[in-house]
């Protein structure tokens, strides 16, 4: 216990103006998390646009598919060569993706270059992530992430808002070129203010072990979300070639040197539960916020800006409940400031499954606003305690596990909300598609009769209730998840000094 007690105060790893190198991780982590909230405002528009409906949960599973399945190998090679290497190829690959998809004109190739884009991203989050767990003591960490994690409410405040204003006012391409500056600004400042010396041995990176990663994840969301235009054996051997490449990965991944995905850390009780409820947090998360903006808009026939304003209520209070429950986790424990977080997440998401095409604005904006408290409070929870259970070496790759379990769940969130939708308005609606593009576009709404509009906004808003019933599920899960934790672990009391 008291070895325990006093790595709590060892000093950290120390570098000169170690809060430039946290401003950098800042604005890195604001690249990243800005990209939902400004495109989720925007789609709409780019639907009524492009076309293709049916397409539209691609344009986030396309994203958050390949950073997730891209994180944990991130995470890997950053421990192997470096932060600051790999954070520079990831982001230089995210901004290439960023600047191909303005030019975009046509939902496919739209889908393509979100991929790209995610292939990059998954270097960003947790990479920024892990230099703040190596420039700062486990304790200091709880109050540092909040910084982190309240990024993400800084960002989904500002995304629909400006998101908002550049469809309304300058064209949509703009909500994936205003990253390009921010981009390399996070470039400049880390090779200006972070210096690192990585130590040379021989590694074998598991190249086997990131294929079946890619193989078993993909497989089966690619079964989830084309789930209606594929015939029953597609569907079949789509899922069965999933689990035979996590069967796979599990037995292979047990005998490799340095493993891609390291599931002996899942061994740790606490590493499991934060991974399983970071899961269920990321996966509740698209769920809501991928798709309110297309109720706002499509049911209630309002416009980007109120759209916008509804999804930055979600932001406003992540970023506060971030900052409390860093300090609430230091006085008391994880469990409390997650279970916490998770109360407020069903609240939020059930909250959802009131509204009605003749609600006001002030309804969808206060389950958002709940929702947000529970981001905030289970994303800084599940991440600190993570990150305060390994060291230096494997510091990068838990938190790359942790940041690919909430890109599977926002990934699984987007995939099954998007195949509710896509399945509820097919049912209800067979010859909508078209329909339904002109639905979410202002301008084409208005060419649309008074019957074909109420039809269409009842088959949306009913398929969307039953979207937001899957996330109140899903919330409840994650609540149980965060149960589980040591009743009184915490920063300051590690695992080795926690009654179990």
């Amino acid at each position: 216990m008291d070895q325990a007690l006093a790595q709590l105060h060892r000093p950290a790893v120390v570098i000169p103006r170690r809060g430039m190198v946290l401003v950098a991780a800042l604005i890195a982590t604001f690249m990243a998390a800005v990209e939902s909230s400004i495109i989720a405002t925007a789609m709409p528009t780019i639907v009524g646009d492009l076309g293709g409906f049916r397409l539209f949960s691609w344009v986030f599973a396309a994203y958050l598919l390949t950073m997730a399945v891209t994180v944990p190998i991130y995470g890997r090679l950053a421990d192997i060569y470096g932060r600051k290497r790999v954070f520079f190829a990831g982001t230089g690959i995210f901004l290439v993706g960023t600047t191909l998809c303005g030019f975009a004109r046509t939902m496919v190739v739209l889908i393509i270059f979100r991929a790209v884009q995610g292939i990059g991203a998954g270097a960003i989050q947790p990479i920024a992530s892990t230099v703040i767990g190596d420039i700062y003591t486990p304790a200091e960490r709880a109050r540092v992430q909040g910084y982190l994690s309240s990024v993400f409410g800084v960002s989904a405040i500002i995304g629909p808002a400006l998101g908002a204003f550049l469809v309304e006012h300058v064209h949509w391409a703009l909500v994936f070129w205003v990253n390009l500056p921010i981009g390399a600004l996070s470039i400049a400042m880390f090779a200006v203010y972070l210096p690192e010396r990585v130590e040379r041995r021989p590694h074998r990176i598991d190249y086997l072990g990131a294929v079946l990663l890619i193989v078993g994840v993909g497989a089966p969301m690619l079964a989830l979300v084309q789930a209606r235009g594929l015939d029953g054996a597609s569907l079949a051997l789509l899922v069965g070639l999933g689990v035979a490449a996590l069967a796979a990965l599990g037995v292979h991944e047990a005998r490799a040197p340095e493993p891609m995905v390291p599931f002996a850390l899942w061994r740790n009780r606490v590493i499991a539960l934060a991974n399983f409820g970071i899961f269920g947090t990321g996966s509740t998360m698209m769920a809501v916020s991928a798709f309110l903006p297309t109720y706002v808009q499509g049911v209630m026939g309002r416009g980007p800006g109120t759209a916008g304003l509804v999804l930055g209520c979600m932001s406003v209070s992540w970023m506060f409940a971030s900052f409390a429950a860093g300090r609430l986790m230091i006085r008391t424990s994880y469990r409390l400031a997650a279970a916490l977080g998770g109360v407020a997440l069903v609240v939020g998401a059930a909250m959802l499954t009131w509204l009605q095409p003749s609600s006001g604005v002030a309804w969808p904006a206060a389950g958002s606003l709940v929702m947000g408290v529970g981001m905030g409070a289970c994303n800084t929870a599940f991440l600190v305690s993570i990150q305060a259970s390994v060291g230096w070496g494997e510091r990068g790759v838990a938190t790359g596990a942790n940041m690919f379990m909430r890109m599977i769940g926002q990934s699984f969130g987007a995939a099954l909300g998007g195949a509710i939708l896509n399945f509820g308005v097919f049912r209800r609606v067979p010859d909508a598609a078209d329909a339904v593009n002109r639905l979410l576009e202002p301008a084409l709404r208005q060419g649309l009769g008074t019957a074909e509009i109420a039809r269409l906004t009842g088959a949306v808003a009913a398929s969307l209730h039953e979207v937001y019933l899957i996330a109140t599920l899903i919330a409840a899960l994650t609540f149980l998840v965060a149960l589980g934790f040591p009743a009184r672990l915490s920063p300051l009391r590690p695992a080795a000094a926690a009654p179990r």
